[in-house]
């Protein structure tokens, strides 16, 4: 017997979104009768034909799914990544039956846990326990499994204290930990966890990491969709890119798709220098980046990469200071292929004794990245910065001023390190006897 679990064939999931037209001030009384009888006539001819009611002036088809087509294998742990709205979770609803597909069709064999959201199948009047033997109700066990399972489940949750109380009442880690442990734990073929873990806190995400390997290492099949990529990479033995609903990419070879999601919207910005292009997208009250590149200890621009690692180079963010205020900071992030963040620094990392002078007007501020700190391997630094302890203007993760460094060579003055180091940094040591 063939040991495809769930096999996607041409999936396609079509939403018709309303567009409501722009008003102007003068309209008269017959226009607003001639709309509204328009509207009118659009809902009740899609009511008789059993379609959604939408709301507006215009309609537009929205494809939230567009031809995918995969095959998952018994006992296979698969992350599905992508940016948000690519049509990740419209494709966990599709395979949890939650919704129907447009086109196409998928076949699984098997019992279905599903964890899509906080408080997926809880009744939030019910208490804990009686949830536990709803949701296993509804996977389809019987009372004998649920309650073999019951102790593990409380446990898993750390909930046993509350287990009697109605879950309204639960925090939302607490709904997430016993909403993790009844799919996690109940016996179903197949669990598909979206990105509810990021409520929990880290050491639970650790924990549901590793019951989900457990879980894949038993046989059972594991989806998992995050946006950690060191999640996906630790647990998964298969990933999908998603990208505006379509496959992008399908490999084993996790790594290898989780650098085409980290550096998708940047393969035509794979730059060591950035320059404002001139949008408002960076402008706010106090700080606009202008120019972001790396130099070396001459202040010459590096414009090639890969660089060797035994030469130190200067990081530089030139940019306008429109306004001064005492909480004003800006400084670097540092990140990897998979989006791991390594480190940050700020202007103000040292004694205020040596804190640069930021000043009104156009401002250029270098720091050095010492010979020897990196790995081989391609790193993201971006600008970070904001008002301490009161507003972000350029927050981790999001869609900041970026430059990419590609170091290869130079790792030691060592003959015996002819290859790449392990880990992530290369520090050289110093040793004695």
């Amino acid at each position: 017997m063939s040991d495809i679990v769930i096999k996607a064939e041409n999936l396609g999931k079509k939403y018709t979104i309303g567009h409501q037209a722009e008003r102007a001030y003068n309209t008269n009384f017959r226009e607003v009768l001639m709309r509204g009888m328009r509207s009118l006539w659009h809902k009740t001819k899609g009511f008789a034909k059993g379609e959604p009611v939408i709301q507006g002036d215009s309609m537009e088809e929205f494809w939230a799914l567009k031809n995918v087509s995969f095959e998952i294998r018994q006992g296979e742990a698969m992350g599905i990544i992508g940016r948000n709205g690519a049509g990740k979770s419209t494709l966990l609803k599709v395979l949890s039956r939650i919704t129907e597909p447009a086109t196409g069709r998928v076949m699984i064999r098997g019992r279905v846990a599903s964890l899509l959201e906080v408080g997926t199948g809880f009744h939030p009047e019910l208490t804990g326990r009686e949830n536990i033997f709803l949701n296993g109700t509804i996977l389809g066990m019987t009372r004998g499994e649920i309650k073999r399972k019951f102790d593990e489940i409380v446990a898993f949750a750390e909930v046993s204290q509350f287990i009697d109380t109605p879950v309204k009442r639960y925090s939302s880690g607490m709904y997430v930990r016993l909403a993790f442990s009844v799919a996690a734990h109940l016996e179903s073929e197949i669990l598909i966890v979206d990105e509810v873990l990021a409520v929990g806190d880290i050491k639970f995400q650790r924990k549901c990491i590793g019951k989900m390997s457990d879980v894949s290492g038993q046989g059972r099949t594991v989806l998992f969709v995050s946006h950690n990529m060191g999640a996906v990479e630790q647990l998964c033995s298969s990933a999908i890119l998603l990208i505006d609903g379509r496959i992008s990419s399908r490999s084993k070879n996790v790594l290898s798709v989780i650098k085409d999601y980290v550096f998708v919207n940047d393969s035509n910005n794979f730059s060591c220098c950035w320059e404002n292009p001139g949008t408002s997208e960076f402008d706010n009250d106090y700080f606009k980046p202008l120019r972001f590149f790396f130099s070396d200890k001459d202040g010459r621009e590096i414009s090639q990469m890969p660089i060797r690692n035994d030469h130190d180079i200067w990081i530089n963010i030139v940019g306008e200071v429109k306004k001064m205020d005492p909480a004003l900071y800006f400084g670097i992030g540092v990140f990897t292929e998979t989006e791991t963040f390594l480190f940050g620094s700020m202007f103000f990392d040292g004694h205020p004794n040596v804190w640069p002078e930021v000043k009104i007007g156009i401002n250029t501020l270098k720091c050095r990245l010492p010979k020897h700190t990196l790995n081989e391997g391609v790193y993201k630094i971006e600008i970070h910065g904001g008002l301490l302890n009161k507003e972000f203007y350029f927050f981790p993760g999001t869609n900041n001023p970026k430059i990419f460094l590609e170091i290869k060579g130079g790792l030691s003055e060592s003959p015996l390190w002819l290859e790449k180091r392990l880990g992530l940094f290369a520090p050289v040591l110093e040793w004695t006897n």
